[in-house]
């Protein structure tokens, strides 16, 4: 899937837009997604311009995405009617960091379903650099009414 795709389910853009290309999507099983990080990324300048590091919680963010992208391809959300695609609220998050990402780093994220229901879900993400688990997250999301 491409980044106009990705732009139709996502309402988040430039420099806030942290899903690159959807790599794979199997309905109900998983999504895999790719967030290439360069060096112009804007929290760079602060996060830290003598060793920068992408900041966690930005991580969390792209793994939020590819999540929300998961839940809507999985709903076979009509992305071309105005109210669609669903709109998802991250309502609880479980994470942990187990190494930096970097600039040229290229972060795969594989989302999972740990349970679905029609209004919400809980997603296991994954985020690897180089086949290297990075970050793991629980997700927790409810779909706006």
């Amino acid at each position: 899937m491409d980044i106009d795709k990705i732009k139709r389910i996502l309402p988040q853009r430039y420099p806030f837009l942290f899903i690159d290309k959807i790599i794979e999507f199997e309905k109900d099983v998983r999504l895999t997604a790719l967030k290439n990080v360069t060096v112009n990324e804007e929290y760079f300048k602060g996060h830290f311009p003598a060793i920068p590091v992408m900041p966690g919680v930005l991580l969390i963010e792209a793994m939020g995405q590819a999540a929300i992208i998961f839940l809507n391809l999985n709903n076979e959300s009509d992305f071309d009617k105005p109210d669609s695609p669903d709109i998802y609220y991250l309502c609880a998050v479980k994470a942990r960091f187990l190494h930096p990402v970097k600039p040229g780093d290229s972060v795969i994220i594989d989302v999972t379903p740990v349970k679905l229901t029609k209004n919400s879900g809980i997603i296991k993400a994954v985020a690897k650099v180089d086949g290297r688990e990075v970050a793991r997250a629980e997700l927790t999301g409810a779909k706006q009414r």
